[in-house]
């Protein structure tokens, strides 16, 4: 009677969610995440320190983790391309071995202090983050169409952990093994990579295979590009993206290299932006359904704003962490909202080449970003890194304003 009782006051919208994103698929793709963003994390923690120590140049110090976005960028096709053909479940599987296999070459990198093999792993875990960038579209086909954002918003929680776990392998990392630091590091990168693969080969395949879909279902795909209602998200993710790891990269050389801060300092300000770019995904998807995908994007690039002021007002640890805090609650804003709406600008049939587009042109930009942040920050400061953060954001800011009129304001979709 007690147990009816309780069924019978559950809320039924609730229940529904809830049995939704306890799907099978959804578990994976949150422990995979965690893997993914804990390597990142890493990667982005010590990619311009270390890249210093062991670059022939100051000027070439970001290059690893420059060359980790390249990476990302140049596979996003060959990665959607492949899961097209073979699967899911497979393709990710492909993607965990190669993120192994740069973290392997990272630590043999550090064992014998090459600079080359460095930039190799951080390309190889590039092109295993093309991958992992599709766990958030595989989420969102394994629920019903309408528990889409609240399915991409829990396998971005699934960061929470990686973003705690990245910066503590990349510190306490240093010493475990002798004579080789931050060999550790890449180590237990290597063998998380392990199990995430493993998890990865028992995904489901929740959408039939759309390899040779018959040519009524797809559109030419200058069509498909050149529609607002696709070039909207797009432009919201892929300046989110290249903005955020502009500002990232040159960070963590700037607090503890420009202003010689602590690593530990530099650390906690990553943990600390890698938090704000994955908590706020409890609410994001409940922001979206409330206000709209567009109205939730524009109050990113508005956050993005508070990012810069503040990084103009000084460049103490605090400064430095509220900026930083402040650039990922905006990056989670554009991407989640840009992904949402990405989900209804393409047929079924279209989805790896829509979701090829979208990750190509996000990963492209953030590939500029990183090229250009090492050779920024060492010429002409922390400021000039600020200053060059604008104009997009303006730019996306103002295509924001304009796109209202083509979405609905309450819905995630066009009108």
């Amino acid at each position: 009677m007690v147990s009816g009782g309780l069924r019978h006051a559950a809320n039924p919208e609730a229940v529904q969610i809830l049995t939704e994103l306890l799907k099978r698929n959804i578990a994976i793709l949150l422990v995979a995440q965690m893997v993914a963003i804990t390597a990142t994390i890493s990667l982005v923690t010590l990619g311009g320190i270390v890249g210093r120590l062991l670059a022939p140049s100051p000027a070439l110090s970001t290059l690893p983790l420059s060359l980790f976005v390249v990476g990302t960028a140049m596979a996003t096709v060959p990665a959607a391309w492949l899961m097209s053909s073979v699967g899911r479940a497979r393709g990710f599987g492909c993607g965990a071995a190669l993120g192994m296999l740069g973290a392997l070459v990272s630590m043999w990198a550090m064992a014998t202090e090459s600079f080359p093999l460095f930039c190799l792993g951080g390309l190889l875990v590039g092109f295993s983050a093309a991958f992992s960038q599709q766990y958030r579209f595989a989420a969102a086909e394994s629920v019903a169409e309408p528990f889409a954002p609240q399915a991409v918003s829990v396998i971005l929680l699934g960061s929470i952990v990686g973003a705690i776990l990245g910066p503590e392998f990349a510190v306490r990392g240093e010493s475990w093994v002798d004579g080789a630091p931050f060999a550790g590091t890449f180590m237990a990168i290597a063998a998380s990579y392990v199990l995430a693969g493993a998890l990865l080969l028992l995904l489901r395949d929740a959408v039939a295979q759309t390899s040779a879909p018959s040519t009524r279902d797809v559109r030419p795909l200058r069509f498909m590009v050149a529609r607002w209602v696709f070039v909207v998200p797009v432009l919201g993710a892929a300046v989110g993206q290249g903005v955020m790891v502009f500002v990232m990269t040159a960070a963590p050389l700037a607090m503890h290299v420009g202003d010689g801060h602590p690593l530990e300092s530099a650390a906690a300000v990553v943990q600390a932006h890698v938090l704000a770019m994955y908590i706020p995904s409890l609410f994001t998807g409940a922001l979206i359904g409330r206000f709209g995908a567009v109205r939730v994007m524009l109050a990113g690039t508005a956050i993005f704003g508070v990012m810069v002021v503040v990084g103009f007002l000084g460049r103490e640890v605090l400064h430095y962490g509220v900026s930083m805090v402040a650039l990922g609650v905006g990056w989670n804003f554009l991407f989640i909202g840009g992904t949402t709406l990405l989900a209804n600008a393409h047929q079924p049939a279209e989805r790896f080449r829509a979701q090829a587009v979208n990750d190509f042109s996000v990963f492209g930009l953030s590939a500029m970003g990183s090229l250009s942040a090492g050779v920024v920050i060492q010429f002409f400061g922390w400021h000039a890194v600020l200053w060059a953060s604008i104009p997009p954001v303006l730019v996306t800011m103002v295509v924001l304003v304009w796109a209202r009129q083509v979405f609905s304001p309450a819905s995630t979709g066009p009108r």
